[in-house]
């Protein structure tokens, strides 16, 4: 057998071993169309590579990068992962990753620390709250967006980065080496405001991201009751849609809280449950662009249901749900399988959410060298929360607590 027909043999059995995993029908439709005739096509072109190519070449390398264009040619969020990439979004959706334990926000002049984690690398290196890093690895953070300059600053526990900061103390700029480590971050941050009102963010989607709400709610109530809650979801890139649907159900006693609609097979339903239901104190959930996916399904189920006012910015608007499929070598394909829809049947791919109530944020100054970071995530200074859309939303309770409408819609 030519080596050109082996390599295609093996080329169509890892193609038909994915689509077995994923959709039983998938390995029917092959038989009818050109999918063999195309494979060996590629086998060929694969063949030609490996042994005329002008420079030796790594056979995985070829095959990752035929993966990625197949993928390429779908959704955005349709892509593949290496085994590298698949352990470090595996830890992730553990709430635990390899970095450097801080939280930071893009400003003008650099990506500013707004929060730093008691005993973590970073304050082992020195850095400290209103620090602004100027350049990772040599590269200016200027070019980069800041998704972008977090991922660089990640990385394998035991490995070092190397930042260039400008001290906030001094206003010098200086090389700092930081040696990463694992980072086990709670997604859930919780507080009791003023009169009563208690602030609840969730800073994404995990797998203990509902067991860190009701903990956190748990300790809150057992020191007086609420009286109403800000749910915070502004920059929550989302997460497991499972965690959502538990968080969703929270404050809500029946109904549906989201639908799946896939290629094949009936609708998907996620629906509400009365135990463990909260009191029916008022809520306000605050959105923004960065609100997306996972954060989006709980914004929408809450909004259509009348159980909270929503806030802020458009969201993002990513309706589509990835399943994710670890193989042989453990790599893996996130794979897009479905569309979800709001209980009111929206879908919001590409849309987002429309806030009840539209607040745009109110630029704040980069933090001070004696300033903090809320437990909000927004700039501290004077010890008060510069937060115009958090301000917007205990009005909103407030006056939801005296009966008044808001944004042409009644309360419930």
């Amino acid at each position: 057998m030519p080596s050109w027909a082996r390599t295609s043999a093996c080329v169509v059995s890892a193609f038909l071993g994915g689509a077995l995993v994923t959709r039983g029908a998938g390995l029917a439709r092959a038989d009818g169309d050109d999918t063999y005739r195309n494979l060996a096509v590629f086998a060929r072109v694969l063949n030609y590579v490996e042994n005329n190519y002008v420079d030796d070449v790594d056979p995985v390398t070829l095959v990752y990068g035929a993966i990625r264009g197949l993928l390429a040619t779908l959704d955005p969020h349709s892509t593949f992962m290496e085994p590298e990439q698949y352990a470090a979004m595996k830890s992730e959706a553990q709430g635990e990753f390899g970095g450097i334990g801080i939280e930071v926000v893009k400003r003008p002049d650099g990506v500013v620390i707004l929060e730093r984690y008691e005993g973590g690398p970073a304050m082992k290196a020195g850095l400290h709250v209103g620090d602004t890093i100027l350049a990772v690895e040599g590269e200016p953070v200027a070019t980069l967006s800041l998704a972008e300059v977090v991922r660089r600053i990640k990385g394998r526990a035991g490995t070092v980065v190397t930042l260039s900061v400008l001290k906030a103390r001094n206003q010098r700029a200086e090389d700092v080496r930081v040696i990463r480590d694992r980072i086990k971050v709670l997604s859930v941050d919780a507080r009791r405001l003023e009169d009563g009102y208690v602030y609840v963010r969730i800073k994404s989607f995990t797998e203990r991201t509902s067991h860190e709400m009701h903990r956190a709610l748990d300790t809150i109530t057992a020191t007086g009751p609420v009286a109403g809650l800000v749910l915070d979801m502004r920059d929550n890139p989302g997460g497991l849609l499972d965690e959502a649907v538990r968080v969703a159900d929270t404050w809500l006693e029946d109904g549906v809280i989201v639908s799946t609609e896939g290629r094949t097979g009936p609708p998907e339903v996620e629906l509400a449950h009365p135990k463990d239901t909260e009191p029916k104190y008022p809520v306000v959930a605050l959105v923004n662009g960065g609100t997306a996916s996972a954060a989006e399904i709980v914004a929408g189920a809450l909004q259509d249901h009348r159980r909270a006012v929503v806030l802020g910015t458009q969201t993002f608007g990513k309706g589509s749900v990835q399943t994710v499929i670890e193989l042989e070598d453990h790599s893996a394909l996130k794979l897009t399988i479905a569309r979800y829809f709001t209980p009111a049947h929206r879908s919001i791919q590409g849309t987002g959410i429309t806030p009840d109530v539209v607040v745009p944020a109110r630029p704040t100054p980069p933090p001070k060298p004696a300033d903090g970071a809320g437990t909000s995530g927004e700039v501290v200074i004077g010890g008060q929360e510069t937060d115009s859309q958090l301000e917007a939303a205990v009005d909103v309770l407030r006056r939801w607590s005296v009966g008044k409408r808001h944004a042409n819609r009644d309360i419930p």
